[in-house]
């Protein structure tokens, strides 16, 4: 066989199509049938009125199986940067917004015009897998940047990381795995930090349609020279039921905008057209559909954190969005402990290992329970079960 590339052969396997294989051959009895906290996205279809949108658009619009402008429909460009604008109180540009193939495109996009092999970005840990994997495959170095208390990293800390080849700190809020919302100021201090040394801040807000609050989360878009430094990315997935489609956006000043369409239009060309005509009705017409899909994901949120704490020796340490990150009280790594809970439990939970560097025993003793696709009552039966837990 030809040779394998070494940086990716040395990158970790998908997390989540390593836990669906942990499915294979296990029979759940019919009294305590599966439950799945592993995956963070929507389980269930978009509503009628956008797939009818859809639809329409195979069956009505020949654009639609076309190739499309490499940065995305001007239509939904336009409105992500309208919608920006008003949600930030800033001013976002049309021409400032990329469409792409998903949030995870956008990040690579954002990464590939800022680092290269050798270089160094800044993750906060517990990681986002995807995007450590993606830092893995360039040859880039990743610097690990502890979280304190909440979950919430220190710009101290990444201040002391800071060196000649960095070239980026990546924050997600609301977080992917803890579920930590970073307040306002926490954010502020960050963008400071990257402008004083150059180097880009990029803001995942995959999950920023789950928020608790209310308002905008920061002010970054309303800065002085934002678009120098921030680089701001979007899923439609979450919010729409989109994960099929593959819809994102990044959000950036217009010198790296030009940088990454080069870096587009080499591996997609365009993003789906479907997928935009789904991803621009939804933001057309279900604003109060979203409030309360919305409302829906904060009340689970609500209800895992009051479960989970009468759990004797589980400790909650952030929950928000579609995500509870929790401390397990056993001896025995949550690598070991996952497989175990799934045969024993019938509860799929990806283990902290998965979030963190290789050795690192914040993994060991973390999991992720991504509660958002389990209503009220399997919440309660999750927190029975881990009660009962004895491996």
């Amino acid at each position: 066989m030809a040779g394998i590339n070494p940086a990716i052969a040395a990158s970790f396997a998908p997390p989540v199509m390593e836990a669906r294989r942990w499915l294979q051959g296990i029979e759940f009895p019919p009294d305590r049938p599966l439950i799945n906290v592993s995956q963070a996205a929507p389980a269930d279809a978009p509503p009628e009125g956008l797939r009818r949108a859809i639809a329409d658009a195979a069956m009505d619009l020949p654009g639609a199986h076309l190739y499309g402008p490499v940065l995305g429909n001007p239509d939904l460009r336009a409105a992500v940067a309208d919608q920006f604008s008003d949600a930030y109180g800033g001013a976002v540009s049309a021409d400032q917004v990329a469409i792409t193939q998903g949030c995870n495109q956008a990040f690579c996009a954002a990464i590939t015009t800022l680092a290269g092999a050798g270089d160094e970005v800044i993750l906060p840990v517990p990681w986002y897998f995807n995007h450590k994997m993606w830092l893995d495959m360039q040859g880039i170095t990743t610097r690990p940047l502890s979280c304190g208390a909440g979950m919430l990293p220190d710009p101290d800390d990444a201040a002391a990381m800071i060196g000649p080849n960095t070239r980026a700190i990546v924050l997600v809020t609301p977080n992917n795995p803890s579920g930590a919302e970073y307040p306002a100021s926490l954010l502020a201090a960050f963008f400071d930090l990257a402008q004083r040394h150059g180097i880009a801040l990029i803001l995942d807000e995959t999950y920023r349609d789950f928020d608790s609050r209310t308002g905008a989360p920061h002010d970054l878009l309303t800065r002085p020279g934002w678009d120098q430094t921030v680089i701001q990315l979007y899923s439609f997935s979450k919010a729409y039921r989109l994960t099929g489609h593959r819809v994102g956006a990044m959000v950036c000043g217009m010198a790296r905008m030009r940088e990454a369409e080069k870096f587009l239009d080499t591996v997609a060309i365009s993003a789906s057209q479907l997928g935009q005509v789904g991803a621009l009705w939804g933001m057309t017409y279900l604003r109060d559909w979203l409030a309360s899909e919305r409302a829906e994901t904060l009340a689970r949120r609500d209800a895992t954190i009051a479960a989970l704490a009468g759990l004797t020796g589980w400790r909650l340490k952030s929950a928000g969005a579609y995500f509870a990150w929790v401390e397990h009280p056993f001896a025995a790594s949550s690598a070991t402990l996952a497989p175990r809970l799934l045969r024993e439990a019938s509860v799929l939970a990806l283990p902290g290992t998965m979030f963190t560097p290789e050795g690192d025993p914040v993994g060991d003793r973390h999991f992720r329970l991504a509660f958002a696709n389990v209503d009220r009552t399997g919440i309660a039966q999750l927190a029975e079960r881990l009660a009962l837990f004895r491996p």
